[in-house]
Protein backbone atom coordinates (compact mmCIF):
# COMPACT_ATOMS: atom_id res chain seq x y z
CA UNK A 1 0.00 0.00 0.00
CA UNK A 2 1.57 3.39 -0.87
CA UNK A 3 2.22 5.53 2.06
CA UNK A 4 4.85 7.38 0.67
CA UNK A 5 4.97 11.40 0.92
CA UNK A 6 7.34 11.34 -2.40
CA UNK A 7 6.09 12.90 -5.36
CA UNK A 8 4.76 9.48 -7.74
CA UNK A 9 2.92 9.12 -10.54
CA UNK A 10 0.26 8.46 -8.80
CA UNK A 11 0.05 12.55 -7.30
CA UNK A 12 1.57 14.29 -4.68
CA UNK A 13 0.15 15.36 -1.37
CA UNK A 14 -0.09 18.57 -2.35
CA UNK A 15 -1.75 17.56 -5.44
CA UNK A 16 -4.07 15.10 -3.34
CA UNK A 17 -4.97 18.10 -0.96
CA UNK A 18 -5.70 20.50 -3.52
CA UNK A 19 -8.39 17.84 -5.02
CA UNK A 20 -9.96 17.74 -2.01
CA UNK A 21 -10.27 21.85 -1.72
CA UNK A 22 -11.48 21.66 -5.08
CA UNK A 23 -14.28 18.97 -5.00
CA UNK A 24 -15.39 20.64 -1.54
CA UNK A 25 -15.73 23.60 -3.09
CA UNK A 26 -17.55 22.74 -6.36
CA UNK A 27 -18.98 19.58 -4.93
CA UNK A 28 -22.85 19.47 -5.38
CA UNK A 29 -25.25 16.98 -5.34
CA UNK A 30 -24.72 14.68 -1.82
CA UNK A 31 -22.88 12.20 -0.53
CA UNK A 32 -23.50 9.85 -3.30
CA UNK A 33 -22.52 12.24 -6.33
CA UNK A 34 -19.44 12.95 -4.67
CA UNK A 35 -18.33 9.62 -3.89
CA UNK A 36 -19.03 8.81 -8.03
CA UNK A 37 -16.88 12.03 -8.23
CA UNK A 38 -14.13 10.55 -6.55
CA UNK A 39 -13.97 7.26 -8.30
CA UNK A 40 -14.23 9.09 -11.96
CA UNK A 41 -11.28 11.42 -11.25
CA UNK A 42 -8.97 9.61 -9.03
CA UNK A 43 -9.67 5.81 -10.23
CA UNK A 44 -10.65 6.40 -13.89
CA UNK A 45 -8.97 9.96 -14.93
CA UNK A 46 -6.17 10.88 -12.60
CA UNK A 47 -4.96 7.11 -11.49
CA UNK A 48 -4.45 8.04 -8.67
CA UNK A 49 -6.13 5.67 -6.25
CA UNK A 50 -6.40 2.22 -7.32
CA UNK A 51 -9.67 0.39 -8.15
CA UNK A 52 -9.32 -2.22 -5.76
CA UNK A 53 -8.43 0.63 -2.82
CA UNK A 54 -11.13 2.92 -4.34
CA UNK A 55 -13.72 0.05 -3.49
CA UNK A 56 -12.41 -0.71 -0.01
CA UNK A 57 -13.38 2.55 1.23
CA UNK A 58 -16.87 2.96 -0.25
CA UNK A 59 -17.45 -0.24 1.36
CA UNK A 60 -15.61 0.99 4.70
CA UNK A 61 -17.64 4.16 4.61
CA UNK A 62 -20.55 2.61 4.11
CA UNK A 63 -20.22 0.16 7.12
CA UNK A 64 -19.08 2.21 10.18
CA UNK A 65 -20.53 5.53 11.27
CA UNK A 66 -19.49 9.09 9.25
CA UNK A 67 -20.89 10.87 6.57
CA UNK A 68 -20.15 8.75 3.36
CA UNK A 69 -18.42 11.28 1.43
CA UNK A 70 -16.01 12.36 3.74
CA UNK A 71 -15.01 9.79 5.35
CA UNK A 72 -14.44 7.99 1.77
CA UNK A 73 -12.24 11.55 1.26
CA UNK A 74 -10.27 10.55 4.29
CA UNK A 75 -10.02 6.78 4.11
CA UNK A 76 -8.27 7.54 0.44
CA UNK A 77 -6.11 10.17 1.94
CA UNK A 78 -4.90 7.40 4.44
CA UNK A 79 -4.43 4.97 1.77
CA UNK A 80 -2.41 7.35 -0.26
CA UNK A 81 -0.48 9.20 2.95
CA UNK A 82 -1.15 7.47 6.08
CA UNK A 83 -2.42 9.65 8.82
CA UNK A 84 -1.23 12.98 7.65
CA UNK A 85 -2.84 12.21 4.71
CA UNK A 86 -6.37 11.42 6.01
CA UNK A 87 -5.83 14.70 8.16
CA UNK A 88 -5.26 17.08 5.30
CA UNK A 89 -7.44 16.04 2.68
CA UNK A 90 -10.62 15.79 5.52
CA UNK A 91 -9.67 19.39 6.49
CA UNK A 92 -9.74 20.60 3.21
CA UNK A 93 -12.62 18.91 1.77
CA UNK A 94 -14.70 20.23 5.07
CA UNK A 95 -13.31 23.66 5.11
CA UNK A 96 -14.79 25.14 1.96
CA UNK A 97 -18.07 24.05 2.90
CA UNK A 98 -17.75 25.40 6.80
CA UNK A 99 -16.55 28.91 5.97
CA UNK A 100 -19.75 29.11 3.54
CA UNK A 101 -22.25 28.13 6.20
CA UNK A 102 -20.12 30.22 8.55
CA UNK A 103 -20.63 33.36 6.22
CA UNK A 104 -24.59 32.49 5.69
CA UNK A 105 -25.02 31.84 9.54
CA UNK A 106 -23.77 35.12 10.01
CA UNK A 107 -26.00 36.91 7.14
CA UNK A 108 -29.15 34.92 8.81
CA UNK A 109 -28.78 35.84 12.20
CA UNK A 110 -28.84 39.60 10.69
CA UNK A 111 -31.26 39.53 8.81
CA UNK A 112 -33.22 36.66 9.19
CA UNK A 113 -35.79 38.81 10.95
CA UNK A 114 -37.17 40.77 7.96
CA UNK A 115 -39.80 39.84 6.17
CA UNK A 116 -38.56 39.42 2.94
CA UNK A 117 -36.25 37.03 4.15
CA UNK A 118 -39.07 34.82 5.85
CA UNK A 119 -41.05 34.80 2.81
CA UNK A 120 -38.11 32.71 0.94
CA UNK A 121 -37.15 30.36 3.80
CA UNK A 122 -40.96 29.66 3.42
CA UNK A 123 -40.88 28.10 0.31
CA UNK A 124 -37.97 26.44 1.52
CA UNK A 125 -38.57 24.45 4.20
CA UNK A 126 -41.16 22.77 2.06
CA UNK A 127 -38.28 22.21 -0.76
CA UNK A 128 -36.52 20.55 1.99
CA UNK A 129 -39.66 18.23 3.32
CA UNK A 130 -40.04 17.24 0.04
CA UNK A 131 -36.34 16.49 -0.97
CA UNK A 132 -35.98 14.41 2.67
CA UNK A 133 -39.06 12.26 1.92
CA UNK A 134 -37.68 11.51 -1.83
CA UNK A 135 -34.05 10.61 -0.11
CA UNK A 136 -35.71 8.35 2.61
CA UNK A 137 -37.57 6.64 0.12
CA UNK A 138 -34.29 6.34 -2.03
CA UNK A 139 -32.38 5.16 1.01
CA UNK A 140 -35.04 2.23 2.16
CA UNK A 141 -34.95 0.76 -2.03
CA UNK A 142 -31.65 0.77 -1.97
CA UNK A 143 -30.83 -0.58 1.98
CA UNK A 144 -33.09 -2.49 2.76
CA UNK A 145 -34.41 -4.04 -0.58
CA UNK A 146 -36.11 -7.33 0.20
CA UNK A 147 -34.72 -7.87 3.84
CA UNK A 148 -37.73 -8.71 5.37
CA UNK A 149 -36.24 -8.22 8.83
CA UNK A 150 -34.61 -4.56 7.83
CA UNK A 151 -37.82 -3.73 7.17
CA UNK A 152 -39.52 -4.45 10.20
CA UNK A 153 -36.39 -3.06 12.49
CA UNK A 154 -36.92 0.34 9.97
CA UNK A 155 -40.59 0.31 10.55
CA UNK A 156 -40.39 0.21 14.28
CA UNK A 157 -37.69 2.93 14.06
CA UNK A 158 -39.92 5.08 12.32
CA UNK A 159 -43.26 4.79 13.92
CA UNK A 160 -41.45 4.95 17.44
CA UNK A 161 -39.18 8.34 16.04
CA UNK A 162 -42.53 10.08 14.70
CA UNK A 163 -44.25 8.95 17.90
CA UNK A 164 -42.19 10.41 20.58
CA UNK A 165 -40.62 13.35 18.31
CA UNK A 166 -37.48 12.44 19.41
CA UNK A 167 -34.22 9.74 18.45
CA UNK A 168 -34.42 6.88 20.64
CA UNK A 169 -30.62 5.52 20.95
CA UNK A 170 -31.49 2.64 23.03
CA UNK A 171 -33.98 1.17 20.26
CA UNK A 172 -30.82 1.53 17.72
CA UNK A 173 -28.69 -0.60 20.00
CA UNK A 174 -31.92 -2.97 20.57
CA UNK A 175 -32.37 -3.31 16.45
CA UNK A 176 -28.22 -3.87 16.00
CA UNK A 177 -28.78 -6.85 18.56
CA UNK A 178 -31.98 -8.69 17.03
CA UNK A 179 -30.31 -8.18 13.62
CA UNK A 180 -26.71 -9.76 14.66
CA UNK A 181 -29.17 -12.42 16.41
CA UNK A 182 -30.98 -13.44 13.84
CA UNK A 183 -28.15 -13.09 10.75
CA UNK A 184 -26.05 -14.70 12.53
CA UNK A 185 -28.10 -16.87 14.88
CA UNK A 186 -25.66 -16.18 17.60
CA UNK A 187 -27.36 -15.15 21.35
CA UNK A 188 -24.12 -14.70 22.82
CA UNK A 189 -24.06 -11.39 20.56
CA UNK A 190 -25.74 -9.99 23.51
CA UNK A 191 -23.04 -9.53 25.29
CA UNK A 192 -20.99 -8.57 23.21
CA UNK A 193 -22.71 -5.32 22.70
CA UNK A 194 -24.73 -4.80 25.34
CA UNK A 195 -22.14 -2.97 27.51
CA UNK A 196 -21.65 -0.23 24.67
CA UNK A 197 -25.41 0.01 24.19
CA UNK A 198 -25.68 0.65 28.33
CA UNK A 199 -23.83 3.54 28.00
CA UNK A 200 -25.70 5.44 25.23
CA UNK A 201 -28.99 4.44 27.00
CA UNK A 202 -27.79 6.25 30.45
CA UNK A 203 -26.37 9.22 28.59
CA UNK A 204 -28.42 9.18 25.75
CA UNK A 205 -27.04 11.54 22.61
CA UNK A 206 -27.99 14.67 24.50
CA UNK A 207 -25.34 14.03 26.83
CA UNK A 208 -25.39 14.62 30.64
CA UNK A 209 -27.06 18.13 31.92
CA UNK A 210 -26.33 21.47 30.77
CA UNK A 211 -26.32 22.04 26.94
CA UNK A 212 -25.56 26.03 27.15
CA UNK A 213 -21.81 25.58 27.10
CA UNK A 214 -19.63 24.88 24.65
CA UNK A 215 -18.90 21.21 26.26
CA UNK A 216 -21.90 20.74 26.09
CA UNK A 217 -22.55 21.23 22.77
CA UNK A 218 -19.67 19.77 21.72
CA UNK A 219 -20.67 16.43 23.26
CA UNK A 220 -23.65 16.88 21.72
CA UNK A 221 -22.65 17.02 17.81
CA UNK A 222 -19.78 14.15 19.30
CA UNK A 223 -22.23 11.81 19.58
CA UNK A 224 -24.68 12.65 16.71
CA UNK A 225 -21.42 12.62 14.46
CA UNK A 226 -20.84 8.97 15.57
CA UNK A 227 -24.96 7.86 14.00
CA UNK A 228 -24.62 9.18 10.86
CA UNK A 229 -24.61 5.64 8.77
CA UNK A 230 -23.93 6.27 4.79
CA UNK A 231 -26.00 8.94 4.46
CA UNK A 232 -25.51 12.14 6.32
CA UNK A 233 -29.19 12.97 6.69
CA UNK A 234 -29.19 10.14 9.52
CA UNK A 235 -28.10 12.89 11.30
CA UNK A 236 -31.37 14.78 10.77
CA UNK A 237 -33.33 13.08 13.57
CA UNK A 238 -30.91 13.16 15.76
CA UNK A 239 -30.55 16.94 15.87
CA UNK A 240 -34.33 17.74 15.85
CA UNK A 241 -35.02 15.99 18.55
CA UNK A 242 -31.81 17.36 20.91
CA UNK A 243 -32.16 20.99 19.50
CA UNK A 244 -36.02 21.39 18.91
CA UNK A 245 -37.78 18.75 21.30
CA UNK A 246 -35.70 19.18 24.40
CA UNK A 247 -32.88 22.00 24.65
CA UNK A 248 -35.73 24.37 22.99
CA UNK A 249 -32.21 25.93 20.95
CA UNK A 250 -33.54 25.93 17.61
CA UNK A 251 -37.20 26.72 16.27
CA UNK A 252 -38.50 24.17 14.32
CA UNK A 253 -37.89 26.83 11.33
CA UNK A 254 -34.96 27.62 12.43
CA UNK A 255 -34.12 23.51 11.89
CA UNK A 256 -35.49 23.25 8.50
CA UNK A 257 -33.52 26.51 7.16
CA UNK A 258 -30.51 25.20 8.86
CA UNK A 259 -30.97 21.60 6.52
CA UNK A 260 -31.64 23.83 3.55
CA UNK A 261 -28.51 25.96 3.95
CA UNK A 262 -26.23 22.42 4.56
CA UNK A 263 -28.34 21.14 1.09
CA UNK A 264 -27.12 24.33 -1.14
CA UNK A 265 -24.14 24.62 -0.06
CA UNK A 266 -21.14 21.81 -1.79
CA UNK A 267 -19.23 19.55 0.50
CA UNK A 268 -21.36 17.18 3.18
CA UNK A 269 -24.79 17.50 4.21
CA UNK A 270 -23.92 17.39 7.89
CA UNK A 271 -21.72 20.86 8.04
CA UNK A 272 -25.16 21.69 8.85
CA UNK A 273 -23.84 21.67 12.57
CA UNK A 274 -21.49 24.25 11.54
CA UNK A 275 -24.86 26.69 11.20
CA UNK A 276 -26.62 25.20 14.06
CA UNK A 277 -23.17 25.85 16.36
CA UNK A 278 -23.08 29.82 15.28
CA UNK A 279 -26.77 30.47 15.56
CA UNK A 280 -26.56 28.55 19.00
CA UNK A 281 -22.75 30.01 20.33
CA UNK A 282 -21.80 32.17 17.80
CA UNK A 283 -18.60 31.41 16.02
CA UNK A 284 -17.00 29.51 18.54
CA UNK A 285 -20.07 27.32 18.49
CA UNK A 286 -19.81 26.73 14.95
CA UNK A 287 -16.78 25.48 15.21
CA UNK A 288 -16.74 23.53 18.43
CA UNK A 289 -20.01 21.46 16.67
CA UNK A 290 -18.15 20.98 13.21
CA UNK A 291 -15.06 19.51 14.80
CA UNK A 292 -17.11 17.37 16.96
CA UNK A 293 -19.56 15.96 14.49
CA UNK A 294 -16.70 14.84 11.79
CA UNK A 295 -14.28 13.73 14.96
CA UNK A 296 -15.74 10.44 14.69
CA UNK A 297 -15.44 9.54 11.45
CA UNK A 298 -11.92 10.96 11.24
CA UNK A 299 -10.84 8.87 14.47
CA UNK A 300 -12.23 5.42 12.99
CA UNK A 301 -10.66 5.71 9.76
CA UNK A 302 -7.24 6.72 11.63
CA UNK A 303 -7.75 3.42 14.25
CA UNK A 304 -10.31 1.14 12.28
CA UNK A 305 -9.02 1.40 9.05
CA UNK A 306 -5.69 -0.46 9.58
CA UNK A 307 -7.47 -3.11 10.76
CA UNK A 308 -10.68 -2.95 8.21
CA UNK A 309 -9.25 -6.03 5.45
CA UNK A 310 -9.57 -8.54 8.69
CA UNK A 311 -13.17 -8.06 9.39
CA UNK A 312 -14.28 -6.83 6.44
CA UNK A 313 -16.49 -9.96 5.87
CA UNK A 314 -16.78 -11.04 9.32
CA UNK A 315 -20.94 -11.67 9.82
CA UNK A 316 -21.56 -10.37 13.08
CA UNK A 317 -19.71 -6.76 12.27
CA UNK A 318 -22.19 -7.25 8.93
CA UNK A 319 -25.55 -7.76 10.54
CA UNK A 320 -24.52 -5.41 13.74
CA UNK A 321 -24.26 -2.12 11.31
CA UNK A 322 -27.22 -3.61 8.67
CA UNK A 323 -29.26 -3.27 12.20
CA UNK A 324 -28.27 0.08 13.08
CA UNK A 325 -28.66 1.23 9.46
CA UNK A 326 -32.12 0.01 8.88
CA UNK A 327 -32.81 1.89 12.46
CA UNK A 328 -31.26 4.88 11.42
CA UNK A 329 -33.14 5.11 8.16
CA UNK A 330 -36.21 4.64 10.02
CA UNK A 331 -35.48 7.49 12.00
CA UNK A 332 -35.18 9.85 9.46
CA UNK A 333 -38.28 8.78 7.93
CA UNK A 334 -40.09 9.28 11.18
CA UNK A 335 -38.37 12.68 11.37
CA UNK A 336 -39.75 13.72 7.99
CA UNK A 337 -43.06 12.98 8.86
CA UNK A 338 -42.86 15.49 12.10
CA UNK A 339 -41.22 18.11 10.05
CA UNK A 340 -44.00 17.63 7.26
CA UNK A 341 -46.56 17.62 9.55
CA UNK A 342 -45.13 20.98 11.35
CA UNK A 343 -44.00 23.17 7.98
CA UNK A 344 -46.55 21.99 5.96
CA UNK A 345 -49.33 23.84 6.91
CA UNK A 346 -51.38 25.66 4.30
CA UNK A 347 -52.27 25.22 0.68
CA UNK A 348 -49.17 27.25 -0.62
CA UNK A 349 -46.64 25.11 1.28
CA UNK A 350 -48.23 21.80 0.58
CA UNK A 351 -48.54 22.72 -3.20
CA UNK A 352 -44.36 24.31 -2.71
CA UNK A 353 -43.88 20.35 -1.24
CA UNK A 354 -46.02 18.69 -3.78
CA UNK A 355 -44.50 20.35 -6.59
CA UNK A 356 -40.92 19.66 -5.55
CA UNK A 357 -41.44 16.19 -5.15
CA UNK A 358 -42.61 15.76 -8.45
CA UNK A 359 -40.21 17.34 -10.25
CA UNK A 360 -37.45 15.24 -7.76
CA UNK A 361 -39.04 12.06 -8.41
CA UNK A 362 -39.57 13.00 -13.10
CA UNK A 363 -36.29 14.34 -13.48
CA UNK A 364 -32.90 14.21 -12.05
CA UNK A 365 -31.46 17.40 -14.42
CA UNK A 366 -32.40 19.78 -11.57
CA UNK A 367 -30.11 19.55 -8.52
CA UNK A 368 -31.07 19.82 -5.47
CA UNK A 369 -29.82 23.36 -4.73
CA UNK A 370 -31.12 24.64 -7.96
CA UNK A 371 -34.79 23.13 -6.64
CA UNK A 372 -33.87 24.78 -2.75
CA UNK A 373 -33.69 28.49 -4.40
CA UNK A 374 -36.78 28.22 -6.87
CA UNK A 375 -38.74 27.19 -3.84
CA UNK A 376 -37.49 29.92 -1.93
CA UNK A 377 -38.35 32.17 -5.18
CA UNK A 378 -42.03 30.53 -5.28
CA UNK A 379 -42.50 30.82 -1.86
CA UNK A 380 -41.71 34.63 -1.71
CA UNK A 381 -43.71 35.59 -4.32
CA UNK A 382 -46.76 33.40 -3.16
CA UNK A 383 -46.24 34.78 0.55
CA UNK A 384 -46.43 38.72 -1.11
CA UNK A 385 -49.45 38.04 -3.23
CA UNK A 386 -51.42 36.89 -0.80
CA UNK A 387 -50.30 39.46 2.12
Amino acid sequence: METTLAASSKGTLRQFVFYFLRLGTFGFGGPIALAARMQKDLVEELGWISQEDYTEGLAFSQLSPGPLAAQLAMYLGWVRFANLGATLTGTFFILPSFLMVLGIAALYLHYGSLSSIQSIFYGVGSAVVAILVRSAYKLTRTTLKTDSLLWVLFTVSAVATAWTKSEIIWLFVLCAIVSMIVKTRLRSAITAVLPAGLVWLTTGIHGPAGLNTGLGLFTFFLKAGAFVFGSGLAIVPFLYGGLVVQSHWLTERQFLDAVAVAMITPGPVVITAGFIGYLVAGPVGAVLAALAVFAPPYFIVLIAAPLYRRFTKNLYVNAFVKGVTAAAIGAITGAVFILASRTLVDRNSILIAGASLGILSLTKKIPEPVLILLAGLVGFVLLRATH
